[in-house]
């Protein structure tokens, strides 16, 4: 069993590292900055008793991601990690700007060298999670929560995956492109076709879509439509040929093309740009499906997706069911940083920085 579902059954509080995995390496320094290293030298000599309290904040409005593994990361490779005071807010809380999200507590050179590694743990998963949830937000401003597909595999390195997986799923995604995004919290990724399946067809929608059902009966057909440029006559063709066995279709038209349904019809055309996915395209797409008695059929639309653009599709009723949604997830950073601002139980710290209490700390046993 998963630790994720030992937390929300509630028989654990936090994650562990039996979910995180961390590098070894963590705990020899090698992935700290050197003055850290340095510094916990020089303090372990000179200054070897005096208790230091560290603070990690973050300057945006965003939804908190990382708390499981800094604390994770902290009790498997500082030094006497039961002697060190935590206090930390959870994953998915909603933040403030200059909200203190975590302090930890004890003997500077037991743990001051991982002050980066926290900064960037949370950095990440904030950033994710936050990206996502704005995304997700966006996609019920309608009044219905519509699925959003974390497509963020080919954005990123692959090493990312686990961990923004995890991060889109505290943000509200449920549904991710690759197992490796899953491993922290899920089962397995989900997908249907990409255009490299009716490539290998030569371009014939219909035999890709039949030679995938085979393969894979158990899974709900999704035909990709945009292949030929022409995405309402393909969505056509593998509606008449599957009828109620067909799920959905996507429609991922490059930003640089116009679909062959305004060329056909020079009259649809008006005062929008008619390259890529766009509405009225979505909504020929619809009238198509529903005038020919396919109103089962869901529409997904991929390609260049932010939280503005669904936003502004939902608003406008634009009739999509899915989103899929890769680079925008992983457009917006949020940087932390944490602060030594108390030693020895007294304001010290840089000019400007000050221990900010927060009640929403909850001590960490």
């Amino acid at each position: 069993m998963k630790e994720i579902e030992l937390k929300l059954q509630g028989q654990i509080k936090r994650l562990t590292n039996r979910t995180f995995k961390f590098d070894e390496r963590v705990g020899e320094g090698w992935f700290s900055a050197v003055y850290f290293l340095k510094t916990r030298e020089i303090v372990r000599k000179y200054k070897p008793d005096h208790i230091v309290t560290m603070q990690f904040f973050q300057k945006s409005h965003a939804v908190l991601c990382g708390t499981d593994e800094a604390i994770a990361l902290v009790q498997t490779f500082a030094d006497n990690p039961d002697e060190l005071e935590i206090h930390s807010l959870k994953d998915g809380d909603k933040i403030e700007p200059f909200e203190t999200v975590m302090t930890i507590t004890g003997r500077y050179h037991d743990f001051g060298f991982l002050e980066g590694v926290i900064d960037g743990i949370f950095s990440r998963r904030t950033s994710v999670a936050t990206n996502v949830y704005e995304v997700v937000r966006a996609a019920r401003s309608s009044g219905e929560q519509k699925p959003v597909i974390f497509m963020g595999d080919r954005d990123d390195h692959f090493t990312q995956q686990a961990g923004d997986g995890y991060a889109a799923f505290i943000g509200g995604s449920k549904a991710q492109a690759t197992h490796a995004m899953n491993e922290w919290w899920g089962k397995e990724g989900m997908g249907t076709m990409p255009h490299a399946l009716i490539q290998l067809f030569n371009g014939d929608l219909v035999a890709a879509s039949h030679a995938y059902r085979e393969m894979f009966p158990d899974d709900q057909l999704m035909a990709l439509v945009d292949y030929n440029n022409d995405a309402i006559t393909d969505a056509l063709r593998v509606a008449r040929e599957f009828g109620d066995d067909l799920n959905a279709v996507r429609i991922d038209t490059s930003n640089s093309m116009v679909d062959q349904f305004f060329c056909r019809n020079p009259e649809k055309m008006g005062d929008f740009d008619p390259t890529g996915v766009n509405a009225p395209l979505v909504i020929a797409l619809r009238e198509a499906l529903d005038n020919e008695g396919f109103q089962h059929v869901r529409i997904s639309v991929s390609g260049g997706f932010t939280a503005e653009r669904i936003e502004a599709y939902e608003k406008a009723g634009v009739p999509v069911d899915m989103y899929g949604v890769g680079r925008s997830l992983l457009s917006k950073n949020i940087g932390f940083t944490g602060d030594n601002v108390l030693l020895n139980g007294h304001h010290e710290a840089k000019a400007g920085r000050k221990l900010r209490k927060n009640s929403r700390l909850e001590r960490i046993e």
